[in-house]
């Protein structure tokens, strides 16, 4: 058993799925004092911000006020901070302007999250943004509406058609759910409203690098998702590289090794993510190499080779079970977080510590749009309204607190029988990187 005079002190860098399911698992251990730190003071469920970014869900819809979540958990606080730098060697963080002074810790959680992987084109992100942060989404959602609007006013046949043409990169989750989602707002939610275009005659056009769209899924139900958004109007280019990205212009080579160019004022990024920049300092402090996605390798334990107070998980972790690195999805996190939790409290109190984390698969799922979706639950395989219904519970469920439970619910079901979308407000936000 470890002694302390003072409480050990737990602390945690990031409040996404990961970090805030460690910090919510420390209720019970009342002798350790948790500190969470994050550079936003909310916890964000980023599965639904497509939704934000499509009108469908508002900004608060989705997202929690981290103090609200842990108001009646004693032992846990929140610091609004971002780091700068860990020092492993003297077990402090230091931080940005706005907190002078280090903060020490006993036990280090790094559940930092990741960013979009622009694959050596960083240059890209201005011109096709992602979608990780609520900004992002506000300006995906204006970028989208401007887009139709600019079209209602223009003369020129091929400029409006180029004003109506979307290009989503990457075929993943992310991408296939946006997809869908402007395809819903272009096709049905819009259809009525504007006297000069129409809008059916928008193109949406989804590229993956990938002979198939939705990889992780079995080729059953990357059949049945490709179904869906060809009816949904969406085209599909999958086994086509993008070579080169430009204002209003996105260069594909095709699997012939032909060039074609596709003119769209809206480009759009879901092609892939990299760790936040702490696995770089983690890495550098631990003395551990990162893997081809920046992601940091940890022990079975989750914790850093070389340090067993140390621990990184979730999407900048790289964990390695029968043969292959966890996927970046939330229930990695969220796992991870709740097994990091016990494992030092078991630690600190001197109790019978648990087995080393084995991640459990409870399946993968992605929605198309209304009434289409497809869902691979181990046990089943289900596609279609089935699919999507399932998909609706899991997503309310997984909110975290019941006031955005009940408003989402309210939204949705406001959507389904209207087939409107209540939050399509033009807005002066920017993204963070149109910001600076």
């Amino acid at each position: 058993m470890i002694q302390h005079n003072a409480p050990h002190r737990v602390v945690i860098v990031g409040g996404g799925f990961g970090g805030l399911n460690a910090a919510q698992r420390f209720r019970k251990c009342r002798h350790l004092q948790v500190t969470l730190v994050d550079r936003r003071n909310f916890h964000l469920f980023q599965p639904l911000l497509y939704q934000v970014a499509t009108g469908a869900l508002s900004p608060a819809n989705i997202a929690a006020p981290l103090r609200a979540v842990l108001r009646h958990q004693r032992n846990a606080e929140v610091l609004l901070a971002e780091v700068a730098n860990i020092d492993l060697a003297g077990r402090k963080l230091l931080f940005h302007g706005g907190h002078p002074k280090p903060l020490s810790f006993d036990t280090l959680i790094v559940a930092a999250g990741s960013t979009f992987n622009y694959f050596g084109h960083d240059h890209w992100q201005h011109i096709a943004p992602g979608l990780k942060s609520v900004e992002d989404a506000l300006s995906i959602r204006t970028r989208v509406l401007k887009s139709f609007e600019a079209a209602e006013l223009e003369t020129d046949p091929e400029r409006r058609q180029q004003l109506m043409t979307f290009v989503i990169v990457g075929g993943g989750p992310t991408g296939v759910e946006l997809a869908g989602a402007i395809a819903e707002v272009a096709f049905r939610t819009l259809k009525q409203e504007f006297r000069h275009i129409n809008t059916a005659d928008t193109r949406i056009v989804l590229v993956e690098a990938t002979p198939t769209i939705l990889g992780m899924f079995p080729a059953d139900l990357r059949e049945k998702a490709l179904e869906q958004l060809t009816r949904f109007g969406v085209e599909v280019r999958a086994g086509v590289m993008v070579t080169e990205i430009e204002p209003e212009r996105v260069v594909i080579r095709t699997s012939d090794h032909q060039h074609e160019t596709v003119r769209a004022a809206t480009i759009l990024w879901t092609a892939g993510v990299k760790a936040s920049p702490l696995a770089e300092i983690l890495a550098r402090e631990s003395g551990v190499e990162l893997d081809r996605t920046g992601r940091i390798p940890v022990e079975a334990d989750c914790s850093l080779k070389g340090h067993p107070s140390v621990f990184a998980i979730g999407d900048i972790a790289s964990y390695t079970q029968d043969g292959k690195p966890l996927p970046a999805l939330a229930p990695v996190a969220m796992q991870q977080g709740r097994y990091v939790a016990q494992l030092v409290c078991h630690r600190v109190s001197g109790s019978r510590l648990p087995s080393l984390f084995h991640y459990r698969d409870k399946g993968t799922m992605a929605t198309i749009g209304r009434s289409a979706a497809v869902a691979d639950l181990g046990w089943i395989k289900l596609s279609g309204f089935l699919a999507w219904i399932t998909w609706l519970v899991v997503h309310i469920l997984f909110l975290v607190q019941f006031q955005n439970r009940v408003m989402v619910m309210f939204q949705w079901a406001f959507s389904y029988f209207t087939r409107g979308r209540a939050a399509r407000l033009i807005t002066g936000e920017g993204s963070a990187q149109e910001r600076r």
